[in-house]
């Protein structure tokens, strides 16, 4: 028997939905979608100082990838990637998503392949998923480094896996963060916050 095609739009913010569903649906463009528990959530896409934040992430960590071959295997933005948490049944497109290990070439590649870092740039109105429901569905998932940049806060917070729980680490400019799962990185989110601050924020 044929499965009937369901399309997601504007009108279905707030909509619920299993995750089966909403993974093969097909969505109305012009705007971003994600599942959170089981709720259909839309958004616009982002406005210039959101993706001012995010072209400067991509930029530093590209830099890095340049001149640390082999260090990193996939760089993707939330338009190339997802996480699938079943029990949770959300579907998750981080800003950014960093992966040190190869794709897996067989399963369902979304729900197995665990990004090493996910960044999130803050908007308003986002703070409660950033904050709470995502910090919660990462950590489930797997992630080992989640990274919430708040230039609203002028703060990075920096949440590194620990035994039971993240582990937090406040980042404010001029500081430059470093991590170990990127040797011979140094984050500089003062740029992030300045590339926000020249696309007007």
């Amino acid at each position: 028997m044929r499965r009937t095609v369901i399309t997601v739009g504007p009108q279905d913010n707030g909509r619920r939905m299993s995750l089966e569903d909403f993974d093969l649906a097909e969505a109305q463009e012009g705007y971003n979608y994600e599942l959170s528990r089981g709720v259909v959530v839309v958004s616009d896409i982002p406005n210039q100082p959101h993706l001012a934040q995010i072209k400067d992430v991509k930029r530093q960590v590209h830099a890095y990838d340049f001149q640390h071959p082999g260090k990193i295997d996939t760089i993707a933005t939330g338009s190339e990637c997802k996480l699938l948490l079943a029990d949770l049944q959300s579907e998750r497109h981080p800003d950014l998503s960093i992966y040190k290990s190869r794709m897996p070439l067989e399963g369902n590649i979304w729900a197995i392949w665990i990004a090493d870092i996910v960044v999130e740039v803050v908007s308003a109105g986002s703070e409660y998923r950033d904050y709470v429901l995502k910090r919660e569905e990462y950590w489930d998932f797997g992630v080992k480094e989640y990274w919430i940049i708040d230039a609203y806060r002028r703060e990075l917070l920096a949440l590194r896996r620990g035994k039971n729980d993240w582990t937090e680490h406040h980042v404010r400019p001029p500081k430059l963060y470093k991590t170990r799962l990127l040797p011979g990185f140094e984050f500089d989110i003062a740029a992030v916050f300045a590339a926000a601050e020249a696309a007007g924020l």
